[in-house]
C-alpha cells in the first residue's frame, strides 16, 4: 500500500472555499470511489489557516497512476490554479507487521 500526505498552502482566507468547491465538483466522492483507494479525506490543520491536508491510501502505486488519469483530478489542477499557492507530497510504503 501507498499513503501520500499532500499539504495544500491555499490563499489567504481561500482555505474552505477550495475546500467547499473541490466537494461541489465530486472530486473527493469521485476519488474515493476508484478502484483500490482505501482512504482519501481532508483534513484542517489548526496551526495553519491557509494549509489543508490530503491523506490518501492507495493499494498499489498502478492504481494511483490511473488516478491521476481521471476527469475529476483534471478538474482538481483546474481548481488548483485559482487556489493554491504550494503543494508538498510525502509519499509512504506502508509496511504490515501482522
Amino acid at each position: 500500500m501507498i499513503l501520500f500526505n499532500v499539504v495544500y498552502s491555499v490563499k489567504e482566507g481561500k482555505r474552505d472555499e477550495f475546500y467547499n468547491k473541490i466537494c461541489a465538483k465530486g472530486i473527493v466522492d469521485s476519488s474515493r470511489q476508484e478502484a483500490g483507494n482505501l482512504k482519501y479525506n481532508y483534513y484542517l490543520p489548526m496551526n495553519e489557516k491557509n494549509d489543508i491536508l490530503l491523506i490518501e491510501i492507495w493499494n498499489t502505486l498502478e492504481e494511483q497512476a490511473t488516478h491521476i488519469l481521471t476527469t475529476h483530478y483534471k478538474e482538481l489542477q483546474k481548481i488548483k490554479l485559482e487556489y493554491v499557492t504550494n503543494v508538498r507530497i510525502e509519499k509512504f510504503n506502508i509496511v504490515r507487521s501482522d
